[in-house]
């Protein structure tokens, strides 16, 4: 099933995509990657779920982390999709960092892969953070609070209960924010946080 967030994908990426969901399938058989009852539906569910972020990574910048991403959902896909992306990857789950070194080196797609916690990742600044399905929205505006600069971009993912985490963040007053309706799913949203 075509969706329209696929039009703007290069023929290369999308073969690549493909690839990797592939390779999510063979993988999830001995690793808990995502959950079980999403795996049917792993193309909307993960693949263009990640997608939808690409529009709003703008074209100035060039470094991208993505927290706590488990199988590479969003960050992998933004590194397939925009190779000239510096992407790192945070995980604490070696298996999972494992699984995501595989998809790199199977898609061709640079990518630094770093088995920590986000906490102990000390890396410079990026230009954009994202993030799926990891935390409340409080504590990832925590996590990136070492990191702030003036201009960073937070792209944070979230489901139906985005409106509460707003609300029960206390960081997000320091923050700007902007919520877009996400096209996959009327009670899904995109967080665009600017610092």
């Amino acid at each position: 099933m075509s969706h329209e967030l696929e039009h703007n994908v290069s023929r290369e990426s999308l073969d690549k995509l493909r690839v990797y969901d592939a390779l999510l399938h063979k993988w999830q058989k001995t690793i808990n990657l995502v959950s079980p009852n999403t795996l049917p539906q792993s193309w909307e569910r993960h693949i263009l779920d990640s997608i939808q972020l690409n529009d709003h990574v703008s074209r100035e910048s060039s470094v991208l982390y993505d927290l706590g991403c488990g199988a590479g959902f969003p960050g992998l896909v933004l590194a397939i999709l925009r190779p000239e992306l510096e992407v790192h990857l945070i995980e604490s789950d070696q298996r999972k960092c494992s699984f995501m070194r595989a998809v790199s080196r199977e898609t061709n797609t640079p990518v630094t892969v770093h088995n920590a916690r986000i906490e102990e990742a000390s890396l410079p600044a990026p230009d954009v953070v994202t993030a799926r399905a990891l935390a409340p929205l409080d504590d990832l505006l925590g996590f990136c609070e070492a990191w702030a600069k003036p201009g960073m971009r937070g792209l944070f993912l979230k489901g139906a209960r985005y409106n509460e985490e707003i609300e029960d963040s206390t960081r997000a007053k320091n923050v700007e924010l902007d919520v877009v309706k996400s096209p996959l799913s009327p009670d899904s949203a995109i967080i665009k946080v600017k610092w």
